[in-house]
């Protein structure tokens, strides 16, 4: 097993070490407009490193320790959904025209479909937590045992 290990750690040097060498062959023509790509490629995990990561453990935490158990998971999943969402329209909300053009893509209010897709994920997230919370209230509960000195 550690053989397959060290072979699959070389093979990905290797990758690295290709992609690095094309990048410097595209990048040293045109060095002064590549530095935008060098910032996008190393700005990424370095921002999600830097604060997405930290604001979402944090966040996590402070979820688990205020909330009930019956809305920790719904609640958590929910704020994943946001982030993920948030990612994903991030490129039309900060240009409108930030991702290549698709048919009916630029067409509509991003704003707007991410506010109502947000607006459906978090009234999922009301009632199941309001579900989940009836359903741990109505559950049967155990007789409590009697004692031998009771007896």
């Amino acid at each position: 097993m550690k053989v397959i290990r060290i072979l699959l750690a070389l093979m990905g040097l290797a990758a690295l070490g290709f992609g690095a060498s094309l990048f410097v062959d595209y990048a040293a023509p045109a060095w002064p407009e590549s530095f935008k790509t060098v910032l996008w490629i190393g700005g990424g995990p370095i921002v999600n490193d830097a604060v997405f990561a930290p604001v979402a453990g944090v966040l996590g935490l402070l979820l688990s320790r205020v909330l009930p158990t019956a809305w920790r998971a719904p609640v958590q999943v929910g704020a994943v959904l946001t982030a993920v969402l948030g990612f994903i329209a991030f490129p039309l909300l900060w240009r409108t025209y930030g991702v290549i053009p698709k048919p009916g893509l630029h067409d509509g209010n991003t704003w707007a479909g991410l506010l109502l897709t947000l607006a459906v994920v978090w009234a999922v997230v009301l009632l199941t937590g309001a579900a989940r919370m009836v359903l741990a209230h109505r559950k049967p509960r155990r007789p409590a045992a009697k004692s031998v000195a009771a007896q």
